[in-house]
């Protein structure tokens, strides 16, 4: 009786687990170390739990006494991991067909370079090939940044760039966003010691408004990463970038170092972060993982997006995959923007 009783204890709190590990959301832990991790990588859960599965399985056909305790478990590991695999497939497994673009779309490419390693010209090559007239670049110094701007100026792309940089931050790395000048100039607002007054903690991000005033405000993100000491600084990034996105025109590039899971109670009116849309949701794309490059798409975690609020839908988005190799750890990501007039 009391075996039976602990067997099912046992089952009760897998079952647990699992579910919370499945669907955070459902006690607001999304963003709490370390269901943030667990959630974070759906489709490598699912291959670890149908895996996990059939070794139970195995157990339970020759281990008598524990026959019932493995099965049951095995099932669980099963329904979870035919749940993940599910989000994965409903997010989208990839779509690379654009719309052709119109005079008045915006091509945005993000790229986490791990501090410029795939070199200024491979990333301008990439650029020049997709027309991009917003480039998102954590993790690039004004230095790469310039050099990529000057060999897009000489394919006849002409770019402004704009650099956000901790100096007195030890792990942070700069964060550059580069701009059609086609697109008019823009600036980011500076406080009297000449610091950014809108971006995130620890690592920065690129707040870039029009100075004109007409045109939408162009973020390059780039929050901190959810590692067990530096979770506060994430959710206040994830936070202060939805916090962008709250109103106004806004197109928002980057690495988020965050799913649209993590990202659950931050955005309204079906937007993901603010009323920020993900373009690779959006398209069938938000199932591909952008970090780690070195694992295959459908293992890895998606968190570099492109998102805009409603004055814009998304005509085209893409996963870059042939450059897994060229030194960055994380995948480009390429949308194509069209204005709906709002």
């Amino acid at each position: 009786m009391i075996r039976r009783l602990v067997a099912l204890l046992l089952v009760l709190a897998v079952a647990a687990a699992l579910l919370l590990a499945l669907w955070p959301q459902v006690l607001d832990l999304q963003r709490t170390w370390p269901t943030a991790q667990l959630v974070s990588f759906r489709g490598a859960a699912a291959v670890v739990a149908a895996g996990a599965a059939v070794v139970l399985f195995v157990v339970a056909l020759v281990a008598r006494p524990v026959r019932s305790l493995a099965s049951s478990i095995a099932v669980l590991l099963l329904v979870f991991g035919a749940v993940s695999a599910g989000f994965v497939g409903a997010r989208g497994l990839g779509r690379e067909d654009f719309v052709e673009a119109q005079p008045t779309d915006v091509t945005v490419l993000a790229w986490n370079t791990l501090g410029g390693a795939p070199g200024a010209d491979r990333i301008a090559a990439l650029a020049v090939e997709e027309g991009a007239e917003v480039v998102s670049l954590p993790e690039t110094d004004a230095e790469t940044a310039a050099a990529v701007a000057a060999a897009m100026g000489a394919a006849g792309l002409p770019m402004s760039v704009l650099t956000v940089a901790y100096d007195d931050v030890a792990s942070a790395k700069p964060t550059s966003l580069l701009i059609s000048t086609a697109l008019g100039q823009y600036a980011v607002a500076v406080d009297e010691a000449g610091v950014a007054v809108e971006t995130t903690p620890l690592m920065p991000s690129v707040v870039a408004t029009p100075v004109s005033g007409t045109g939408p405000t162009i973020v390059a993100a780039h929050p901190q990463a959810p590692t067990r000491d530096d979770v506060p600084a994430w959710r206040d990034g994830l936070t202060a970038l939805a916090d962008a996105c709250r109103t106004g025109d806004v197109i928002m590039a980057g690495d988020f170092n965050a799913t649209v899971d993590h990202m659950a109670g931050l955005g309204r009116a079906g937007g993901a972060l603010g009323r920020c849309r993900d373009a690779a949701v959006s398209t069938a794309n938000g199932g591909l993982g952008t970090w780690p490059a070195d694992v295959a798409p459908l293992l890895g975690t998606p968190i570099d997006h492109v998102m805009a609020t409603r004055q814009w839908y998304t005509t085209g988005f893409k996963v870059v995959t042939d450059l897994d190799d060229v030194g960055s750890d994380h995948r480009p990501v390429v949308a194509q923007l069209s204005s709906t007039g709002a």
